[in-house]
């Protein structure tokens, strides 16, 4: 029994030592794996800030009436409308828009003193195909008074010869109608509000906190983020000089021009603007994740097993810029392994 003892005891002892010289121990083969590396770069670096808009259509105006009667039709909410077509009726006369940017801010007829007014009237008689003999000037002549009263004629309108407000709305260019604020069968009168319109380009509207000003800069390039997760690149067109309070908070309209965007897009539909809030050129960075938080409140980057305090800069697409003595782009710096 005794040399089986000892046997054993010899056997358990080789055994030990096998294991000891072969390096297969518990405690090699559970070694943690050496640090994660990322490098340093040199380069751009953008933060952005995300904001909520929706889009509208622009230059949103009121048509209002020159002439009291009953309404007896009116252009319906989302039709847009080009020179020489009919906004509403009074009376079953017919309101048509014209293009011009002044108002028509007096009756036009022969006899009347020059004016742009008056050039402004010729330009659309011509291109609406009436007074093939009429000069473009600021006079209104016997030929301007053919061509009204030929256009007169063509729109239902008695054929006087003298154009007044009651007959033509001048806008800039072709309109949307918005919104009716009229029915067919409602009384107006001059001043009434009969038509809201805007025009026919969609922006992307914005009410920028007036604290995040700054970050609204005429003709700067901004991303959108559309439904269905497609994006499109945008300018910003507007920004409003006066600020407006909304629920408690003063805000500055802002508008964004879309470009390459193809089909209409909904008015109000819901979208998301990137504004470039800070851009830094040329700058080195790292991923966020590589910053050390040191004893002093600052950080720091593992560099070769040393860290080396950083001073921080801007922060944008998950980098962060930082600067500190002996960095340059190309090394490596420690990050948490995954």
């Amino acid at each position: 029994m005794k040399r089986v003892l000892v046997g054993l005891l010899a056997a358990a002892m080789t055994g030990a030592a096998a294991l000891t010289m072969s390096g297969t121990t518990d405690t090699d083969a559970a070694a943690p794996p050496p640090p994660a590396t990322a490098e340093i770069t040199r380069g751009d670096l953008t933060d952005t800030v995300s904001l909520s808009g929706r889009i509208v259509f622009e230059g949103e105006r009121i048509v209002r009436g020159h002439k009291a009667g009953t309404v007896t039709a009116v252009a319906a909410p989302g039709r847009t409308l080009r020179q020489g077509q009919v906004l509403y009726r009074v009376d079953r006369e017919p309101v048509v828009l014209m293009y011009g940017r002044l108002p028509l801010y007096r009756p036009l007829h022969q006899g009347v003193k020059d004016g742009p007014d008056v050039r402004q009237l010729e330009t659309a008689l011509k291109a609406l195909g009436h007074g093939e003999d009429v000069t473009v000037d600021d006079r209104f002549s016997w030929a301007t008074t053919r061509a009204v009263r030929a256009w007169q004629k063509r729109a239902g309108l008695p054929r006087t010869g003298v154009v007044d407000a009651g007959q033509v709305v001048f806008q800039p260019s072709e309109l949307r109608i918005a919104k009716a604020d009229v029915v067919v069968g409602d009384t107006v009168s001059p001043g009434s509000r009969v038509l809201t319109v805007t025009g026919t380009q969609r922006l992307v509207h914005l009410d920028l906190d007036v604290a995040d000003q700054a970050l609204a800069r005429k003709a700067a390039r901004v991303k959108v983020e559309l439904p269905g997760g497609r994006t499109a690149a945008g300018k910003v067109v507007t920004v409003g000089a006066v600020a407006r309070s909304r629920e408690g908070t003063a805000t500055i309209d802002v508008g964004v021009r879309l470009a390459g965007v193809k089909g209409g897009l909904p008015d109000q539909t819901p979208v998301t603007v990137q504004l470039e809030s800070v851009s830094r050129r040329d700058v080195l960075s790292v991923p966020v994740e590589a910053l050390l938080a040191t004893a002093g409140g600052g950080y720091g980057v593992d560099v070769g097993g040393r860290v080396v305090p950083v001073r921080t800069g801007v922060y944008g697409g998950g980098r962060v810029e930082i600067s500190g003595p002996g960095l340059a782009a190309g090394m490596k710096v420690g990050v948490p392994a995954e």
